[in-house]
């Protein structure tokens, strides 16, 4: 596990109760109560978003998640937006957005 999910986990998520992480294709999958509501790649944080909580991801400047593909294309992961760095700073409004999050991932 390296220093940025370590920070995420321990830090920022720290006392959002039930968060684990799960290793998986080069990054970590977030779960809370065994729900997938994030993804951390890159040394990047990502939330899921649907159409309710997406114009604040856009609001604040986001971009959607993006990896590489084969043959060097990047592909786009229009569910996943990168959790902004005020968000990640702030606590409170950190584990607000875990919430919509897990809230989008069950709809």
């Amino acid at each position: 596990m390296n220093g940025f999910v370590e920070y995420v986990l321990r830090d920022a998520l720290g006392q959002v109760r039930g968060v684990t992480a799960r290793a998986m294709f080069g990054g970590h999958g977030l779960y809370r109560d065994g729900v997938i509501f994030g993804l951390i790649a890159d040394d990047e944080l990502y939330f899921k978003v649907d159409a309710k909580n997406l114009p604040e991801y856009r609001k604040r400047g986001s971009r959607p998640f993006t990896y590489g593909g084969r043959n060097g294309k990047r592909i786009t992961m229009s569910s996943y937006w990168e959790v902004p760095a005020e968000i990640l700073e702030d606590r409170r409004a950190l584990e607000k957005w875990v919430e919509a999050s897990v809230r989008a991932t069950k709809r």
